[in-house]
């Protein structure tokens, strides 16, 4: 059950990864706001994978 947690919540993370890309070339505070929320949404994404991957590796050496 936790594994489909992290599972579902590493693909969330993903989803919003695709769909907040900025625009070309601004550099308007708004701009510098929308970048600092993709590298924590891509950071966390990346945390999530890493813990999926562990709970993965320990499932299966449990098996």
């Amino acid at each position: 059950m936790k594994l489909m947690q992290i599972i579902s919540a590493a693909l969330m993370a993903s989803a919003l990864l695709m769909t907040l890309p900025g625009c070309d070339s601004q550099d308007g505070p708004m701009e510098k706001a929308g970048e600092s929320i993709d590298s924590a949404a891509e950071k966390v994404g990346e945390k999530l994978e890493d813990t999926g991957e562990s709970v993965k590796d320990t499932a299966q050496g449990n098996n």
